[in-house]
């Protein structure tokens, strides 16, 4: 009995990470990445996965739902925001941020 509680655990441990999707990619601005540790938020429905940028700007988080998303940027005290699509595989998302007057956007590459 013990056996097959082990083997069961193991599946359902190993079947966990093959649901998520991996989001990632590279934030830049003015043609240079963004600073280290910029927030990335990615929001699936009411689930919110968070990341942050390294020193050359890129990013990558696991989004364990599929479909339709919104990944929002924390930059300079703003909330620029893009709508994606998160799969089971991985996807790869390089944005920019642009300034328009006062406010930043977020567009793809």
């Amino acid at each position: 009995m013990k056996r097959v509680c082990l083997i069961l655990l193991l599946v359902c441990g190993f079947a966990v990470p093959s649901f998520a999707g991996k989001i990632y990619g590279s934030i830049s601005e003015g043609g240079k990445p963004v600073p280290k540790d910029v927030k990335v938020e990615v929001t699936c429905g009411t689930n919110n996965f968070m990341a942050t940028t390294d020193a050359t700007g890129n990013y990558s988080v696991f989004v364990a739902d599929k479909g339709k998303c919104s990944l929002k940027v924390y930059y300079q005290s703003q909330m620029p925001a893009l709508e994606i699509t998160s799969f089971e595989s991985s996807v790869q998302y390089d944005l920019t941020l642009e300034k328009q007057g006062a406010q930043y956007t977020l567009r793809r590459k």
